[in-house]
């Protein structure tokens, strides 16, 4: 898309967000007034990451524009332009524009249209709300970072003393694995469940397990040691992946205004990467953050993760793989003078090893040290904090 058009559908896209905004008080009764917000997130890079979605210098990360509201009492939903830079050039791209019940019985929910998918913690979340400048390795390795796609999603929560709740989605798929074989099935589906409960007053927990079975096998790619791109699909796909993500919190009494402490754990797991590839080859990957919130706006943070990867590439028609290993560990200090502002400086590291038949590393530029400075700041409504 064309500078100038982008720039006429954001004018659009802001047009139709101030008067949803300026007529909510129109709205009927029985239904929840039409929001709108806007998000930025801005950072400077000192050394773009392998995998990641920052450049070197300064750049827009995860931004968007945001319309949501209810319907009527029966169904509401949601649209998101998101938009950030690449190679010093701004992209945009609907992330979000999906429909939901409100009304059925026996908890359920029906979502259909454009969303992230719910398979781990951080996925179903928006970017610029993470503790980190990017994601972890697992996100941007398996799930091109956020993965959102066109389908259906059905959930249901359990009437137990406990949060309960078990969905299942279908896509297309087509935005996890862009291009596919010509004999592939354009169909993706999740089965997925959380569960949690307090300890005590002051803490809490939530455990996820996830399942992606995939249809879309990815085309082996060209062997090309100087290519150099952004992926926003998965770089590492496979049949079959599980997740499991492991969150627990701790607040004085439950009261996270002044201090909290948030540990997160996931682990994935994908197989059969290919028709080319052994059974027994696996991507792996695993992330282990800890968040802690000292004053009401301060926090600092550590997280450690690695990726090891089975990785296909096509030489001259012959099928090689290299046994890959990226490892990546950032501390991070963010300064929060409210809810709708963030400063944050983090120092990254990462080390890579691993190479194919021919002696080429899998992971070819690891940006050794990183040092990122982001700056987030929304403006009008923005999404509702999870757990």
């Amino acid at each position: 898309m064309s500078h100038s058009n982008f720039s006429l559908l954001s004018g659009i896209a802001v047009t139709l967000l101030s008067t949803m905004a300026s007529s909510h008080a129109q709205t009927p009764a029985g239904t929840a007034n039409w929001q709108a917000g806007v998000v930025l997130d801005g950072a400077v890079t000192s050394k773009g990451l392998e995998l990641g979605a920052r450049d070197k210098g300064l750049g827009l990360g995860h931004s968007d524009l945001m319309v949501r509201g209810a319907f009527n009492e029966h169904f509401s939903g949601e649209a998101v332009l998101g938009f950030h830079t690449q190679d010093k050039k701004l992209e945009q791209h609907v992330e979000n524009a999906w429909v939901q019940t409100r009304s059925l019985p026996h908890g359920l929910q029906v979502r259909a249209g454009r969303f992230a998918s719910q398979i781990g913690y951080l996925n179903e979340l928006h970017p610029h709300a993470d503790d980190f400048t990017e994601r972890p390795l697992l996100y941007r390795g398996l799930l091109g970072g956020h993965w959102y796609d066109d389908g259906v999603r059905l959930n249901w929560t359990a009437p137990t003393p406990f949060y309960l709740r078990f969905g299942a989605e279908v896509f297309s798929g087509k935005k996890l694995v862009r291009e596919a074989t010509p004999d592939s099935t354009s169909l993706v589906s999740t089965l997925n469940m959380k569960m949690g409960n307090d300890i005590g007053p002051s803490s809490s927990w939530q455990w996820g397990l996830s399942h992606v079975q995939n249809k879309r096998e990815a085309e082996v790619e060209v062997h090309d040691p100087a290519a150099e791109a952004h992926s926003h699909s998965a770089s590492f796909s496979g049949k079959r992946m599980w997740i499991s993500d492991l969150v627990w919190k701790w607040a004085p009494e439950g009261n996270n205004r002044n201090q909290q402490v948030r540990l997160n754990w996931e682990y994935a797991q994908v197989s059969g990467i290919n028709r080319y590839a052994d059974s027994t080859m696996r991507h792996r990957a695993s992330s282990l953050g800890a968040v802690w919130k000292f004053t009401p706006a301060w926090e600092v943070g550590v997280r450690t993760d690695w990726l090891r990867v089975a990785k296909p590439e096509d030489h001259s028609g012959t099928i090689e793989f290299g046994n890959g290993r990226l490892t990546e560990n950032a501390i991070m200090l963010a300064y929060k003078p409210s809810h709708m502002q963030t400063l944050r400086l983090q120092l990254t590291q990462q080390r890579a090893s691993g190479a194919n038949d021919d002696g080429e590393p899998v992971f070819a530029k690891p940006a050794g040290r990183s040092i990122q400075l982001q700056y987030v700041i929304a403006f009008g409504a923005h999404g509702a904090h999870s757990y």
